[in-house]
């Protein structure tokens, strides 16, 4: 089953299981959000790549009001979720594509991402980066909650063992668990500094991870200011 089935067959119940599924659920998100370099009743253009249901995009038009959000997911079913969310919102628009194998829709001061990039085999993962940096205005930011790969096997293991740990002490049904451990098996996360490496190579300024806890990472960096 490709990537998106999978996250077609999983929309109804996205948000309630990503809640449960991340274990530092409210301090990762609340990482992402706080990196945003804007004021709260600042006007500024953000893409949020692999949107799904919308989570991310609700976050920060809780924020930031003003913001002009575009949502892009390659599931169909996702995003109508996330357009019955935002209806009525009129600076809120939708792509339905594939992020990698088609170009970005426009420019952006901001574009954020989570929980979505480590389905890519990792030289996809970096051509995407450069994609990304391409996409920014001068000075634009980009912020990614992101899963990352032990730098070790050892390390790799006290990861999962910990996730698996969260999991099985979480109100998910054994089917429900099925499925999660399913669309795990698809994750091809990659090492932190493996990541943050791909940032710098593609152009990135003020590079860093500004949040941690085992596997669940959020770093961010700018495009350089005109």
């Amino acid at each position: 089953m490709s990537v998106e089935k999978i996250f077609d067959a999983g929309a109804l119940q996205y948000d309630r299981n990503r809640q449960e599924v991340i274990p530092c659920f409210d301090d990762f998100y609340k990482a992402l959000i706080r990196l945003i370099p804007f004021n709260s009743d600042a006007e500024f253009t953000t893409l949020d790549l692999g949107a799904g249901t919308g989570l991310v995009t609700a976050l920060i038009l809780n924020i930031f009001p003003k913001a002009a959000v575009s949502l892009l997911d390659i599931s169909e079913k996702m995003l109508e979720k996330a357009k019955k969310r935002f209806e009525g919102k009129d600076k809120v628009q939708f792509h339905i594509m594939d992020y990698d194998t088609s170009p970005l829709p426009g420019e952006f001061n901001l574009i954020v991402s989570a929980m979505s990039i480590h389905h890519l085999e990792d030289h996809r993962k970096k051509r995407l980066f450069q994609k990304i940096y391409d996409a920014l205005v001068p000075g634009g930011t980009f912020i990614h909650a992101e899963l990352a790969r032990g730098a070790t096997d050892d390390i790799e293991e006290i990861y999962q063992e910990q996730w698996r740990k969260h999991l099985e002490q979480t109100d998910l049904t054994e089917d429900e668990l099925g499925v999660i451990y399913e669309r795990m098996s698809y994750d091809i996360p990659a090492p932190l500094d493996m990541q943050l490496g791909w940032m710098r190579s593609a152009g990135f300024l003020s590079v860093d991870c500004f949040y941690k806890y085992y596997n669940f990472v959020v770093y961010a960096g700018n495009k350089k200011a005109a």
